[in-house]
């Protein structure tokens, strides 16, 4: 019975996939796909690729809050129109 494992830099934890009794070498690869997007395992690592100043983060988080607050507004005023 094998595992596929990541380590995962930041928090220092390893992400084990245990293979399933009858389980196809496809499915296990899903599963394993799956839980790496759900942890945002590549994303992290993309984002800690290149050095980022203080200021950069800062503008980004900023806008990520805006586009929040715009999804938001823009699902009231669809649910308002209903």
């Amino acid at each position: 019975m094998g595992t596929l494992q990541i380590n995962r830099e930041k928090d220092n934890k390893n992400m084990q996939i245990r293979i399933r009794r009858n389980e196809t070498s496809e499915s296990l690869i899903k599963r394993f796909t799956r839980k790496v997007k759900k942890e945002k395992i590549i994303e992290g690592y993309l984002d800690r690729r290149y050095y980022k100043k203080p200021s950069e983060k800062r503008r980004e988080k900023q806008l990520h809050r805006l586009l929040e607050i715009e999804k938001l507004k823009q699902k009231e005023k669809k649910e308002l129109d209903e």
